[in-house]
């Protein structure tokens, strides 16, 4: 349910116009790459809306500055670099001004310095746009800066949710190693074995050589 809406149900038509309202961030940007950065911002303008050109320009233009792209509107998607890419199709998933925005993965695959540029980006978009921010990361550290609220799912399941204070204080072994990146805990460094000794000096020694020292092909 969105809005009160079961998106399940709808007819095709009235998707499309409830898409409207919402942004959509992927993880690898989906750029369309044989148009430029600009008609990339604009294309939600032109499949949504009836408004006209110099208007569309104008929106464009805002929406690559308050992404600090202003000056690459005429460059072809395979001219940017990764943290360029990220920010373009965040320009093009506030376009519409949209009421919800989702983000899958912001901040994966990102030098330091342009994943400190998306998690500003992304908080102060959510404050200055009144947005609600749906964001799946692995990234905590990163999320749980930004985030107001935040759930942990692991095994299918939600193990902690709560204020990013909540579940750095969380009593849970499992939430304190995902949250605090522990490379040991309920989730074992070491996949289930056999006995280490047993793997070094048992079954696969007396396979090689048999019980009685003698050599086996």
């Amino acid at each position: 349910l969105v809005d009160g809406q079961d998106f399940q149900t709808l007819r095709r038509e009235d998707l499309f116009e409830e898409r409207s309202k919402m942004g959509m961030l992927f993880q690898s940007g989906a750029l369309f790459s044989d148009i430029s950065v600009f008609e990339n911002v604009a294309f939600p303008l032109r499949a949504h809306t009836n408004l006209p050109e110099d208007m569309i320009r104008d929106i464009v233009i805002m929406k690559l500055n308050a992404v600090g792209l202003r000056g690459a509107r005429d460059m072809m998607p395979s001219e940017l670099s990764g943290g360029m890419t990220r920010r373009v199709a965040l320009a093009r998933s506030i376009v519409l001004d949209p009421a919800l925005i989702m983000y899958d993965e912001p901040f994966a695959g990102q030098d330091p310095i342009a994943m400190g540029v998306l998690v500003q980006l992304i908080r102060l978009l959510n404050d200055t746009l009144g947005l609600t921010s749906v964001l799946v990361s692995h990234d905590i550290s990163e999320s749980l800066s930004i985030c107001d609220h935040a759930i942990v799912i692991a095994d299918g399941r939600v193990i902690g949710a709560g204020t990013p204070e909540e579940l750095r204080k969380s009593d849970s072994a499992l939430v304190n190693q995902f949250v605090n990146g522990l490379p040991d805990g309920p989730v074992p460094f070491h996949y289930p074995a056999r006995d280490y000794v047993d793997d070094l000096l048992g079954d696969d020694l007396n396979t090689s050589f048999g019980t009685d020292g003698v050599a086996r092909d």
